[in-house]
């Protein structure tokens, strides 16, 4: 994905800053005592010492441990320091439902704190805080932090918030707090104002998920394999909503036994718990559990558990209502885009089950690679551009039926509204579709079929021939975000850039996969760094003038850091990492450069790339050790 148009034109301009080459050096690490407190949100090194021990348990039984998150049952367990902190008073909105935390919005010198002692069972790999938070101010300063939000778990700072920060609307907060398993903690925000001009913070939903063995599986084999998804759906005459049925067949390849599959709810981020855009029911072939990680994961135990080889079946109605908004899940108008709305089976690895949040930074999905059958019924009015390849035959009176086709893609996405449509057939013979919202000229939709069909040949040339069949590209200068992509369809501004940069996606992420979550660099640094190569540029420039945020900042940090430095996000993973490639191109060769990476492809089409595996590939295509590279680089894994 590229970063939203502000961040975008924010890492061009320091891009197009850099002057002379020259190796990172390592930063004066002086960072803000913001940075300072956020920096904790990512990385508690420790659980704090004043905490007690739980109860121990052998295995983690997920669970959600925060009571009355959404503040609907009163005020207990919550402890307030004044009866109007949990409150359904005017001036304010809750998240969901009616009632909300409001801290602040005094206007004078004021404190307000909100804490709960919660319990974070041990056997728990995964332990993650989540809260929507409001801020809303009448300073008018863009530069000084006068009121503040903090948030705490024992006596480990997760984050300070600002008037700097207010927003429109809430924003989910996301914090790994797996340190404290094991240990009874307070959880704490406390709200401070001057003596002027108000500022509002304004909590909801907050729930502290834990899922997860700490004792991982006999081998790190990644299961359940071989993800096989047939779906019908029929969409309402708007294309909002789509109902019907989904089934999922997978094979255990683990040596572990497979008990229990969890499937990926993502677009459940962009709604509520007690209104969730995505709803699954009627499960066969399992018993459904709860639904954990902000409602974006649905445990369910298998009717039986699966020895190494063994496939089984589970079947579900599905629900899906698009949201409003330009967004990759949300419609723009008579156009929706509907990204990561099908349930995809997440993954257990030597770390056990990968449930991490939704971020809306970046990506969170971590998927293998899996054969999709999706049935489309829809009216004919309505253009239906869908991953894979597609074809429409008659249905019910004023109804077309789209079949999707795709093997070995991560994902499905597909698009409702009535598009104009080009299409043509780059020079290798992919074929590409450009689909266009209202809007987008017809000049500026041709512009993009040209580039879309000049750049998959170029990534092809390098990377390995495209294998899914047709192209599509959904053209809306509405997208907040810039682009999105998805395996053989992709959401993009007018931007040649951009449509170039989520097209080098099919390879980095679709065909060699990684965990967007845990390493985000894999997919959008070797993205960005693709796409460069493929407009002619070398990467000249790079790291004069860079200067790293603190000590802890590292190209190869996962989201849950990028999260909670979110400004810094797009420099570093999109900047930094594609100026990192360019270094070792530039130290490797550009011959053994471009064999390294076509041979990596090879090595792990429709696998999945690890930066451990990538370093040792590096290291084995020169005689050069990288060791000082990667320190230098901050390259770590």
């Amino acid at each position: 994905m590229r970063p939203t148009p502000r961040k975008a034109l924010a890492a061009s301009a320091l891009l197009a800053a850099l002057a002379a080459l020259s190796l990172p050096a390592t930063p004066a690490t002086a960072a803000s005592a913001a940075a300072s407190t956020a920096r904790a949100a990512a990385v508690p090194a420790a659980a704090p010492a004043d905490t007690a021990p739980a109860a121990a348990a052998d295995a983690c039984t997920p669970a959600q441990v925060v009571a009355n998150g959404g503040f609907e049952s009163g005020v207990p367990p919550w402890t307030q320091s004044a009866t109007r902190v949990i409150t359904s008073r005017t001036g304010e909105s809750a998240h969901g439902g009616a009632a909300f935390a409001w801290l602040g919005g005094v206007g004078s010198a004021h404190t307000d704190t909100l804490s709960q002692s919660v319990t974070i069972p041990s056997g728990c790999a995964a332990a993650t805080l989540t809260f929507w938070l409001h801020i809303d101010t009448a300073e008018t300063t863009s530069s000084t932090a006068y009121d503040k939000l903090t948030a705490k778990i024992g006596t480990t700072t997760l984050a300070t918030y600002s008037n700097l920060d207010k927003n429109t609307g809430y924003l989910l907060k996301s914090f790994d707090v797996s340190a404290f398993a094991g240990r009874t903690v307070t959880l704490a925000f406390t709200g401070t104002e001057d003596s002027s001009l108000r500022s509002s913070f304004v909590l909801d939903d907050i729930a502290l998920d834990t899922s997860g063995d700490t004792v991982p599986p006999a081998d790190s084999t990644r299961t359940p394999a071989a993800p096989s998804y047939t779906v019908s759906l029929a969409s309402d005459a708007a294309g909002t909503v789509w109902t019907g049925h989904e089934s999922a067949t997978f094979t255990n390849a683990s040596a572990s036994p497979l008990t229990e599959v969890y499937l990926r709810l993502w677009d459940n981020y962009h709604g509520t718990c007690s209104a969730m855009p995505v709803t699954v029911s009627a499960v066969t072939g399992g018993t459904a559990g709860a639904l954990s990680v902000g409602c974006t994961a649905l445990q369910i135990t298998l009717a039986s558990p699966l020895a190494q080889g063994q496939s089984a079946t589970i079947g579900f109605d599905l629900g899906i209502t698009v949201p409003s908004g330009a967004d990759r899940f949300g419609h723009d108008g008579a156009f929706s885009f509907i990204g990561n709305a099908l349930p995809v089976l997440a993954v257990r690895d030597g770390a056990g089950w990968h449930l991490d949040p939704y971020t809306n930074n970046g990506e969170s999905f971590y998927s293998l690679a899996a054969d999709f059958k999706v049935t489309l019924d829809h009216p004919t009015s309505l253009l239906v551009p869908a991953t894979g390849t597609s074809v429409d035959t008659p249905g019910s009176s004023g109804r077309t039926v789209t079949t999707a086709t795709a093997s070995q893609v991560r994902d499905f996405a597909w698009a409702a509204g009535p598009f104009s449509k080009i299409s043509g057939t780059s020079a290798a013979g992919t074929a590409v579709n450009v689909y266009s919202v209202s809007g987008i000229s017809s000049a500026s939709a041709q512009s993009m079929l040209t580039t879309a069909k000049s750049a998959v040949d170029a990534h092809a040339a390098r990377f390995g021939a495209y294998p899914y069949g047709e192209l599509d590209a959904v053209i809306d200068n509405n997208y907040w975000f810039g682009g999105m992509e998805y395996p053989g369809f992709v959401l993009d501004l007018v931007s040649t850039t951009a449509l170039t940069h989520e097209i080098a996606h099919q390879w980095w992420y679709g065909i060699v996969g990684d965990d967007e979550y845990d390493s985000p660099w894999l997919d959008e640094s070797f993205t960005d760094y693709a796409t460069d190569l493929a407009q002619g540029k070398t990467g000249s420039g790079c790291w004069s003038g860079v200067s790293w945020a603190s000590s802890a900042e590292k190209i190869t940090n996962s989201m849950a850091y990028w999260d909670a430095h979110s400004s810094r996000y797009s420099t570093v993973v999109y900047g930094y990492g594609k100026c990192a490639l360019h270094d070792l191109r530039r130290l490797v060769g550009d011959t053994a450069m471009a064999r390294l990476l076509k041979d990596y492809a090879t090595s792990h089409w429709y696998g999945v790339s690890t930066t451990a595996e990538f370093k040792a590939a590096a290291q084995a295509a020169t005689t050069t050790d990288l060791t000082s590279f990667w320190t230098t680089h901050r390259i770590e894994g």
